[in-house]
């Protein structure tokens, strides 16, 4: 079983835990994630490496609290230990000297970017990277992401820290003052990766996007994950999770992942009826 060394609120609805897995974090690659089990009757659920430190054989998890699970593990504390930790799991990023790349992380994206941008950077790249979010309290990850990147652009979509706008319109000012981009790499909410695209279609800046879709075993076994791209049947979890943007079904991802957000609800809301919901841990037999 996987020890949690250290467990923390980085902001509203965002956690981060260090967790020993010492074979994960060597053979782990940037872009790749993990599936976890918090407890013998849990469901099992990916999450990207946010950090590793390979003498210390520990992974960096950071995630969003949106479902039972993921607010379940926000309970568990130093000194727990997580039923199931499988990976590394998907294709790696594919990394080499691009000569410009520009990253563009929204909200809890900027976890999964940081890997890969501390990566392009260390293969010779001139990064500039631009990371936003709603308001300045939902902001995480700056100061990891301004040492790995050449240039770092902060935006809140209301103001409150940075440049006032969206991600979007920071890459579309990067763009104008004409920057020669030769890749794109988006992560975040789908409807901003769409958008991303938009901007880097009509400027002919190749464009990379990590997809979240719904995923059960990680193994292309059960197909929940499939996306289209290119007009093709594609698996998240073995041929991604990162795809050409300007080939990606946005539409398509869009209405799988609303799928089950009436029993996810459901479940939530039973979750925090519970005793020990939103507390402390619920014991390891609860669902």
């Amino acid at each position: 079983m996987f020890e949690i060394l250290s467990a923390e609120r980085i902001s509203p609805g965002v956690r981060r835990a260090v967790i020993s897995a010492p074979d994960i974090a060597r053979a782990h690659r940037p872009g790749q994630f993990i599936i976890l089990r918090c407890h013998e009757n849990g469901e099992r659920i990916p999450l990207t490496v946010a950090d590793k430190d390979v003498e210390k054989g520990t992974i960096t998890l950071v995630w969003q609290e949106v479902g039972v699970t993921t607010y379940y593990l926000g309970t568990m504390c130093a000194g727990d230990r997580l039923q199931d930790l499988c990976g590394p799991l998907g294709k790696p990023t594919h990394v080499k000297k691009f000569g410009t790349v520009v990253g563009v992380g929204g909200g809890i994206g900027v976890a999964p970017l940081f890997p890969i941008t501390k990566a392009m950077q260390q293969a010779g790249n001139h990064v500039i990277s631009i990371v936003g979010s709603r308001t300045e309290g939902l902001l995480i990850m700056t100061e990891e992401m301004r040492k790995v990147s050449d240039e770092l652009l902060i935006s809140t979509d209301d103001g409150s820290f940075g440049i006032h706008g969206f991600v979007t319109q920071v890459l579309q000012s990067v763009i104008d003052r004409g920057a020669k981009i030769d890749l794109c790499v988006a992560i975040g909410p789908v409807p901003m990766m769409r958008a991303v695209v938009k901007v880097t279609r009509a400027a002919n800046v190749p464009t990379v996007v990590s997809l979240n879709p719904i995923m059960v075993d990680g193994t292309g076994m059960c197909g929940s994950c499939r996306v289209e791209v290119g007009g093709k049947t594609r698996f998240g979890c073995v041929d991604g999770s990162e795809f050409d943007g300007f080939e990606v079904d946005f539409d398509l991802l869009m209405k799988r992942l609303a799928m089950y957000k009436g029993p996810e609800l459901i479940a939530l809301n039973k979750f925090r009826e519970t005793e020990r919901g939103c507390q402390c841990r619920i014991p390891g037999g609860a669902a």
